[in-house]
């Protein structure tokens, strides 16, 4: 065969536009499949139907990576240098220290990602093709472009078909469009530009059949199939830095800037124009470095960050990306998927027309529990005397073949189709049993007449039982059932109830029934041409879960936005957005909207609008990065892979552990054990609350550092002995701040944080206020110290013993300043303070490791203190009891005058 042959050009127009012929023709193949010489050569053109491999660092790589931060290599020079001095007791402990803080960080990193293996899982292993005329059973990997593949219920399509010979062919595709019913498939061509919902001749790779036979066209393999462009998507998709690892990183840098300049100076100055000894003034500057680098810093925001952890795991948010807790915080807007994370993901029917008058139906999801009642008064059935209704409901259920069951966990499943599910459900709810039936003659659904029947001999009589399209139905009845019988079909009537079910978003289907003749068994379509009495038409939907209402109106509350982006029909987008209690339910955004536009319009109407319906995996990453283009702190929820690429593209990606792929799990930040919406309001009043006590935290810990830094500085300058060595300014930053903070990490949530609006991500952690906190505080340290130093110096006191009392009172004023961190504006001895344990287990915990560091003698001999009089803690209390007093004036001057001001701004801000 000639190259010509096969090679298989692109096709001129979208593959659902084309016929069948002209699909073969394009491919070069016909439905006798390939030959054997295409197949090798098409495989040497496409390779294998596969997903590629993502590329991956190693795991020393990824461990390696967490030495480089700017406040690292500042230890790592100091190290160099006290190695260089000989002082390896002090290089040492600066290198463990090192090392700890990136085992902190390799630890809290996400594990491998491995979103890409489950979408190479998700294709089929196997397909069953037509080659050179016989049928035979293959590895979907050896699939090319051009094969012939037999399609039955229960398969996974093995790749991107053009479908012919279609019999009854549904397919469930929700995972990747989020429909959330089976779509009906036929093998026409079809006009224009359809989204990838509406292909309804095309078959896509790792979907499944739901019922009826098929056979398909290879269109497209491997990476060029919808699933493929996922995966690309994916693999394009750049992972954000959340708001905080931007501004720690930030905060180092200036950091590690003051630093350098301050060394830099104080080496020149030292040198140059006191003369110093080259060693006293290396140590001195040694000890400023590592006195201006937090190093408790990083593993405090761990232990607060995995304390937040715990806390939402235990209300069935599990967190994957230790950073993702306080992202929860800054959220400003939430873009939920609809089926099956705002909605139930179970067709449940909700009501009934019928002649005379409308029936409502209650409960949410497949489990059978609910009472039917008349719409007009809201009375309950009474089913002696509901002829019609019962009709209704029984042929629901004889013209069914789903099955409804309890699985070991207590979950209640559908086997088969959602709607004939919804309607098996309903009938267990009117309970209608199917004793005493005997079922005959079938005619079995089919897109091309829409309908089902099936003969049987109800309780001695012979019926015919049909449900299907309303519109099919209405053809073939001339009648209606009244409360009294048989009557005229009133078409207008039935097609204002129609109306008013597609305002409500429901899906429809009608029931007929005719009487049969006796002893007759076998059924056609000429049966049922005549004689059909209309019984009703049931309205159902995929409801919205009810506790996702509370949690919208509470993200409402909370300044967050949230945004409908669902692969499903406008009307009903818009209709469950208003059930929701979603502010902008007026007009849907279409998918087709959207690929028209450009991203500075997108951008506007990601802004302006709420809902967006027909979407496809492409625009919901488009949007989701429209909204972080202005600024905003994007949440992105969903259960199936076409969500995965936005997913992992938003600050927070939120997966549904139940109902959710593993793709989604993996691409997700935090996981929804209990697929519940209303976690994530819980889980962003957490992340509000782990950033207020990250913020207290810092607060806590760099007035310290300043400390530190400015006694030593004064130390140097004065050309006196440095007060504190780098390992007794190292025990602080590592044991004693650690300690305490931990304090923090368990302190509730302060009152009507979820009435604030929420913070700007691109503002500092340190503002003005916590800049004035962090100085005004060092400054009462390194006056309190600097005192008593002169003092003890005064008394002729040795330098160990003074840099003792020093490292004590210091740790001492740490204690006391912990209370004043509670809160950062008000009087922190509150009842609270008591009902935090933490409080007083790392005050007792702090107590016993000064003690070690002071009357241990192996503790002395590595860290250079000596024992202390009683009367020094005395002294040490009465300093650190004077400065907690202090900052407590401190903060009520500030609280007067932040009040007196927000008056003032009220007074003259001008009239509405």
């Amino acid at each position: 065969m000639t190259q010509a042959n096969t090679q298989v050009p692109q096709a001129p127009r979208p593959w659902h536009q084309l016929s069948v012929d002209e699909t073969l023709g394009i491919q070069v193949t016909s439905a006798a499949g390939l030959s054997q010489d295409q197949i090798r050569r098409r495989q040497e053109t496409h390779g294998l139907n596969a997903l590629p491999p993502p590329a991956r660092r190693s795991a020393w790589l990824r461990f390696l990576g967490h030495f480089n931060d700017v406040l690292i290599y500042i230890l790592l020079g100091a190290a160099v240098v006290t190695s260089l001095m000989g002082h390896w007791l002090d290089t040492g402990v600066i290198l463990a220290v090192a090392v700890i803080n990136a085992v902190i960080g390799y630890v809290q990193e996400s594990r491998a990602e491995r979103s890409l293996d489950g979408i190479r899982n998700m294709l089929s292993n196997h397909a069953r093709v037509v080659r050179d005329g016989q049928k035979e059973e293959i590895d979907a990997r050896d699939l090319v472009p051009g094969d012939i593949v037999i399609l039955r219920p229960g398969d996974k399509i093995p790749a991107d078909v053009r479908l012919f010979d279609t019999h009854n062919f549904r397919v469930e595709e929700s995972m990747l469009t989020g429909e959330s019913t089976v779509v009906e498939k036929h093998d026409a061509p079809l006009p224009g530009d359809a989204p990838l919902g509406d292909r309804l001749n095309l078959g896509f790779s790792g979907t499944h059949v739901s019922a009826g036979n098929a056979r398909g066209i290879v269109v497209a393999t491997g990476s060029d199939t919808e699933i493929g462009h996922i995966n690309r998507m994916m693999t394009d998709v750049q992972t954000l830095q959340t708001p905080l690892l931007r501004q720690m990183e930030l905060l180092g840098k200036r950091i590690f800037q003051v630093v350098l300049v301050m060394v830099v100076a104080l080496f020149v100055l030292g040198r140059y124009v006191l003369d110093m000894p080259l060693s006293d003034l290396l140590m001195s500057l040694i000890s400023i470095a590592v006195a201006s680098v937090p190093e408790g810093l990083p593993a405090i925001i761990s232990i607060i960050l995995s304390l937040g952890v715990q806390r939402m795991a235990r209300n069935r948010a599990i967190i994957r990306k230790l950073p993702t807790v306080e992202t929860l915080g800054a959220m400003t807007v939430i873009c939920s998927d609809k089926t099956g994370t705002l909605t139930m993901n179970e067709m449940t029917a909700k009501n009934v027309l019928l002649a005379q008058g409308v029936y409502r139906v209650s409960g949410d999801n497949y489990r059978p529990v609910g009472e039917i009642t008349r719409e007009s008064d809201g009375t309950p059935v009474d089913w002696q005397r509901e002829d019609a209704l019962t009709r209704f409901v029984r042929a629901a259920a004889i013209c069914n073949d789903s099955q409804l069951h309890e699985d070991a966990d207590g979950q209640w499943r559908i086997v088969g189709g959602p709607t004939e599910g919804a309607m098996m459900v309903l009938a267990t709810k009117a309970g209608q049993s199917l004793e005493g039936v005997a079922k005959h003659g079938k005619v079995p659904f089919d897109s091309s007449y829409k309908y089902m029947a099936r003969r049987c001999d109800d309780h001695g009589q012979n019926i015919i039982y049909v449900t299907g399209a309303p519109d099919v139905l209405f053809k073939l009845c001339a009648q209606e059932q009244g409360e009294a019988g048989p009557q005229p079909l009133r078409l207008d009537y039935w097609e204002r109830g129609l109306e008013a079910f597609a305002h409500q978003g429901l899906r429809t289907l009608a029931a007929a029934y005719k009487p049969g003749t006796a002893d007759a068994t076998a059924l056609d379509h000429p049966d049922l041409q005549d004689g059909l009495v209309l019984l009703g038409v049931a309205g159902i939907m995929d409801p919205p879960r009810p506790e996702a209402i509370e949690a919208i109106a509470q993200c409402n509350q909370a300044g967050i936005r949230v945004k409908m982006i669902t692969g499903d029909h406008p009307e009903t987008a818009l209709a469950i957005g208003a059930m929701l209690g979603m502010t902008h339910v007026r007009e849907a955004v279409t998918g087709a909207q959207l690929q028209q536009i450009g991203d500075e319009e997108l951008a506007a109407l990601a802004r302006d609008h709420d809902i967006f319906a027909r979407t496809s995996p492409e625009h919901k990453l488009r949007l989701v990065r429209a909204l972080q283009s202005m600024g905003e702190v994007v949440g992105m929820t969903g259960d199936g892979v076409n969500d995965a690429p936005a997913l992992k593209q938003a600050d927070v990606g939120v997966a549904m552990g139940i109902k959710g792929t593993e793709v989604t799990k993996e691409a997700a930040d935090m996981v929804l054990a209990d697929d519940n919406f209303a976690s994530i309001a819980y889980a962003v009043r957490e992340g509000r609350r782990v950033y207020d006590n990250l913020k207290k935290t810092i607060l806590f810990i760099l007035p310290t550092n300043l400390a530190q830094g400015l006694l030593v500085i004064v130390a140097l300058l004065a050309g006196a002995q440095a007060p504190l060595t780098p390992l007794q300014i190292l025990w602080m930053n590592m044991a004693t701040s650690i300690t305490l903070a931990f304090g923090l990490a368990f302190e509730p949530a302060e009152p009507g944080m979820m009435q604030r609006r929420p913070r700007d991500p691109a503002k500092s952690i340190l503002d003005g206020f916590a800049l004035w906190r962090i100085a005004f505080v060092g400054l009462l340290f390194t006056t309190s110290a600097f005192i008593i130093e002169k003092s003890l110096i005064a008394a002729g006191r040795d330098p160990d013993f003074i840099r003792t009392v020093i490292l004590q009172t210091l740790v001492t004023a740490q204690w006391t300043y912990l209370f004043n961190c509670r809160l950062q504006d008000r009087w922190p001895i509150t009842p609270s303070m008591f009902r935090n344990k933490a409080l007083w287990l790392v005050t007792i915990l702090l107590g016993l490791l000064q003690c070690a560091l002071i009357y241990l003698p192996a503790m002395n001999r590595v860290f250079g203190t000596v024992p202390l009089p009683p009367e020094y803690w005395t002294l040490t209390l009465v300093a650190a009891a004077v400065l907690f007093c202090v900052v407590e004036i401190e903060k009520l001057v500030l609280r007067t005058w932040r009040a007196r001001r927000a008056r003032l701004e009220l007074a003259h801000r001008p009239a509405a």
